[in-house]
């Protein structure tokens, strides 16, 4: 019932930029707080960035900090990664969870055992 989906990776030059979504369907947006994570092979995941139910918190990992910008589109049910200034580093599978614990920090640090994930969108940083 409960569907995350990504979209928006693909292939960028370093220094470009690219918008990922995340599209939540069969739970109460309101609710949760969504994240961002990634895992490059070889890597852990880890946290990106993820925003709280309501909005009104945010966290980021400090590789990302001041290049990543994360949003919420309430009426669509969509949270959006806007990412700016990118680096080969951030080359990595991309994935969005939902967490009805609904805190930012907490979602993005203590992500083991979350029920609800996408499927991953793929994104490449070339230079």
């Amino acid at each position: 019932e409960v569907q995350l989906v990504e979209l928006g990776g693909g292939l960028v030059q370093a220094g470009g930029s690219l918008r990922l979504s995340c599209v939540v369907s069969g739970l109460n947006f309101d609710d949760y707080a969504i994240g961002w994570f990634r895992q490059a092979p070889g890597k852990d995941r880890e946290g990106v960035s993820c925003i709280s139910d309501t909005g009104s918190s945010s966290y980021y990992a400090d590789a990302v900090k001041g290049r990543f910008t994360i949003s919420k589109g309430n009426a669509e049910s969509t949270v959006y990664l806007q990412m700016n200034s990118l680096k080969p580093e951030d080359t990595a599978v991309y994935y969005c969870a939902a967490d009805i614990r609904g805190n930012s920090d907490y979602l993005c640090k203590y992500f083991r055992g979350l029920q609800y994930w996408g499927k991953g969108t793929p994104v490449t940083v070339s230079s």
